[in-house]
């Protein structure tokens, strides 16, 4: 699922340029369009590691360092998906609306990213290790 997702956006992203008005957006708001692009591509790139891995070592000789090596390209990937959504969230709001709203919009995805992709299983693991 993060795989799509962080597809899905990194598609949405390629193609946000070649429209007509992105011309004549701020350069803040291509450099903000950058920072997500990197971000997103970079989650995709995390998150499909694995799979090119899995088919480059055919067969796999060590299932259990495979699995490690899958968790931490999990992991690893959602930190610049996180971003990337956070991102994505201030750039469409301040198209629709303006950039106060787009902050604030960005900060509430922040919010939500960090509790429930971050606190909550930190919490949960710290909890069933203690």
């Amino acid at each position: 699922m993060l795989l799509q997702s962080a597809a899905v956006l990194t598609g949405f992203l390629v193609v946000l340029p070649f429209y007509q008005g992105f011309a004549h957006e701020e350069s803040t708001e291509r450099a903000v369009y950058l920072a997500t692009f990197a971000c997103s591509l970079s989650a995709l790139i995390i998150f499909s590691a694995p799979a090119a891995q899995h088919r480059l070592e055919w067969p796999l000789r060590n299932r259990g360092q495979f699995k490690r090596f899958a968790t931490r390209m999990m992991i690893l990937g959602l930190l610049p998906l996180s971003l990337a959504l956070v991102l994505t969230t201030q750039l469409v709001v301040t198209q629709v609306l303006d950039t106060r709203a787009g902050l604030i919009a960005a900060a509430l995805a922040l919010l939500l990213v960090v509790a429930l992709w971050w606190a909550v299983p930190l919490e949960a693991r710290r909890s069933r290790n203690s």
